[in-house]
């Protein structure tokens, strides 16, 4: 079924397009592929970018998740692919370009944002963050009706972890919440001190 994107704030999309057409914000970004791209780079698949607040274990078992609205990324798209990924953040004055950036996870996103189309059931797509384990996941959020800014991952909600992610968690792949989120709750969670009492 197709997904169901979630419009960017204008003024987000604005920015990214004015620095994306600023020689200088292109020439001074560490991006050599956005760089060395002869032909002409557009902002498309504008994707919510919600961070995962730190989750602690409730009487053994994982608390509900809690996610915040951190900002807005964009696949910036040469001829053919996408060559690099531009993020907007929400400042007190509004909407503003933060970077741009490539790497592995421009690729695994367009991949992961093609598989997603093929799904049986419709979603909200969103990116996920999880800084603890510098781990990076394409979120499929049941409700399509749901405003981006707000809402947290349901059980039933999909992540998709993007290549690379962290030893022992299978990149590429859809894992419901409620069964990724506990493997992650016990890599953020930090084990007892050595000589402490357990």
């Amino acid at each position: 079924m197709p997904l169901h994107v979630s419009p960017a704030p204008a003024p987000a999309l604005r920015s990214v397009l004015a620095a994306l057409g600023s020689p200088t914000a292109v020439r001074e970004a560490r991006t050599p592929a956005l760089r060395s791209e002869p032909g002409p780079l557009t902002a498309e698949h504008p994707l919510p970018l919600h961070v995962l607040d730190r989750v602690s274990p409730r009487g053994g078992r994982a608390a509900a998740p809690t996610t915040r609205l951190a900002g807005w990324r964009f696949l910036i798209v040469g001829e053919d692919h996408a060559v690099a990924a531009a993020e907007a953040m929400l400042t007190p004055d509004g909407w503003a370009f933060s970077h741009f950036c490539e790497g592995p996870y421009v690729a695994s996103t367009e991949n992961a944002l093609r598989r997603a189309e093929a799904l049986p059931a419709a979603y909200q797509p969103r990116l996920l963050s999880v800084p603890e384990l510098y781990m990076l996941t394409l979120w499929l959020h049941r409700d399509t009706t749901a405003a981006v800014d707000a809402g947290n991952p349901a059980p039933t909600d999909l992540l998709v972890p993007l290549a690379p992610a962290p030893p022992g968690i299978a990149p590429n792949l859809p894992h419901r919440v409620s069964d990724l989120l506990p493997m992650l709750t016990l890599r953020i969670t930090p084990g007892p001190l050595l000589g402490s009492p357990a």
